[in-house]
């Protein structure tokens, strides 16, 4: 009797080990997909798969007590974390803003493409702006991209319109004699839903040629990443400005602004498809992770029954 509990208990202690494993490499898979969704786009697919790479081999090097690899690898492990942190920091503000309102459900969700626009719309967009800039008439255009921005990100949410967007419409906002030039205009699928929008500034130290609409474009990006993306023109040179992700691209050609317009609202887009795949190889592991310990639960029970006889 004290043999079959003897066995019993070193089956058991086994089994625990193996499912704290699983446990343990559930969450580090879990953590990885969350960074995904946070970053959404394909690109860094590759650099992530590096940064895992290099935290197991540390791992590796200080289980087979490798200690100066240990040492080396470690170092590298905290600057690579410490510069994807730098370069993603909008991105890992919003999870942490997330995570802070206890706003979980989000982190789990992949990015969504961007709600597609009838091409009028961005025609008439893209009519407007070069209207204004061959007229060196300054404008600030958001354009929601995943879903409605909230209010608490403006510092004013201006004068609502709810009219339809046309270009007519965008010069005569921008028009300097009219009361609702200064702001942003902003665009919600094909209705223009608010004029003299206030936007908050970036933060970060930008070049003395950008002003005040410019600096607005990259700080309401910065805020809200994944939700919206900017239009500038400039009042003093006429030069078009395409603003994402707090990051502007400048200076661009109307027909160039086009083509970006028709490329990130156009339905295809291949960020949408990383964490997804992601999360159907975790399910995937999963599962053969559970039907593994069933196994291994049915042999410790088939073994204790044969020890019992």
């Amino acid at each position: 009797m004290r043999d079959l509990w003897k066995q019993w208990l070193i089956d058991l202690g086994w089994t625990q080990s193996v499912l704290l494993h699983i446990i343990d490499l559930g969450l580090v898979l879990g953590l990885t997909y969350m960074v995904l969704v946070i970053i959404g786009e394909r690109r860094t697919l590759w650099m992530v798969r590096g940064f895992i790479l290099l935290m197991l081999a540390s791992v590796v090097s200080g289980r087979l007590e490798l200690r100066l690899l240990n040492f080396v690898l470690e170092k590298l492990v905290v600057g690579c974390a410490v510069a994807i942190a730098v370069a993603y920091q909008s991105d890992f503000r919003r999870f942490l803003e997330q995570l802070g309102r206890g706003d979980l459900g989000h982190l789990w969700q992949p990015s969504r493409r961007a709600i597609a626009k009838p091409d009028s719309v961005i025609d008439e967009i893209v009519e407007a702006v070069k209207e204004l800039s061959q007229n060196r008439i300054g404008a600030l255009i958001v354009l929601e991209t995943n879903g409605p921005i909230d209010d608490a990100d403006f510092n004013s949410v201006g004068v609502q319109l709810n009219a339809e967007v046309s270009k007519e419409l965008i010069q005569t906002i921008f028009h300097p004699k009219t009361p609702l030039h200064d702001g942003a205009a902003l665009i919600r699928g094909s209705r223009l839903v608010a004029a003299a929008v206030i936007l908050p500034l970036t933060a970060r130290t930008a070049s003395r040629q950008l002003g005040t609409r410019h600096r607005a474009a990259m700080g309401i990006t910065e805020r809200v990443p994944d939700n919206c993306i900017c239009v500038v023109v400039s009042e003093e040179t006429g030069s078009i400005s395409f603003a994402e992700k707090g990051i502007l691209n400048r200076p661009l050609t109307s027909s160039k602004l086009k083509e970006l317009l028709e490329a990130k609202f156009s339905p295809p887009v291949e960020r949408e498809a990383v964490a997804p795949s992601v999360l159907s190889w975790v399910r995937q592991v999963s599962s053969q992770g559970v039907a593994f310990v069933s196994r291994l639960l049915g042999i410790s029970s088939s073994a204790s029954h044969r020890n019992k006889k």
